[in-house]
């Protein structure tokens, strides 16, 4: 049996690591070969439409870990508040063991980069989005809040913890999102 990963696996996490890191533009084919250790017939035989296709892959795996993540703590917290709050502490806590290099705002990497290339990458990046406020909206709506209140603070949630984590990196320092997780219970109040 072979110890080598799985080139596909492998592709999708150099990728991944190589968009967050250096962009989506700055990312090429070749580099993603090459750091992935897998033969070019791969790339090719995975993602036939190439980057493209790759980068969707990319953002439908970073959307649905960051909503594992989401549904984890709400399984295991016993109100939104406190999910919200462990989870944005998570984020924080991640930020400083990876030294700032480990997360990375989903809306810098991505959405804002490829969305006027590319209606295809537009319209996942905005499933993104919706996907994760729609976790947090059931949430909201299962304590009572009526729909639109709930879309509304589910928005803004998610626009918080993202634009926390951009402050976050760029000044590398917890404290915005530290800050965060501390006005989730204003917000949400």
């Amino acid at each position: 049996m072979s110890s080598k990963p799985n080139s596909r696996e492998a592709i999708v996490d150099t990728a991944s690591r190589l968009f967050f890191s250096q962009g989506y533009h700055a990312t090429g084919l070749n580099q993603i070969i090459k750091d992935s250790d897998s033969p070019k017939g791969s790339l090719y035989y995975y993602f036939p439409r190439g980057k493209e296709e790759l980068a969707l892959t990319c953002i439908n795996r970073t959307s649905e870990v960051v909503a594992e993540k989401l549904r984890f703590h709400f399984n295991n917290s016993d109100n939104t508040v406190d999910a919200l709050v462990e989870f944005i502490q998570g984020m924080a806590s991640d930020a400083v063991q990876t030294s700032y290099e480990g997360v990375v705002p989903f809306s810098f990497w991505l959405a804002v980069e490829t969305s006027c290339i590319s209606k295809e990458l537009r319209i996942a990046c905005q499933s993104v989005f919706k996907d994760w406020q729609q976790v947090v909206k059931l949430r909201l709506m299962q304590e009572g809040s009526d729909e639109q209140t709930a879309t509304d603070k589910a928005s803004v949630v998610v626009s918080l913890f993202e634009g926390a984590l951009l402050q976050t990196l760029t000044y590398q320092d917890e404290r915005p999102l530290l800050a965060a997780a501390r006005l989730i219970p204003v917000l949400l109040s």
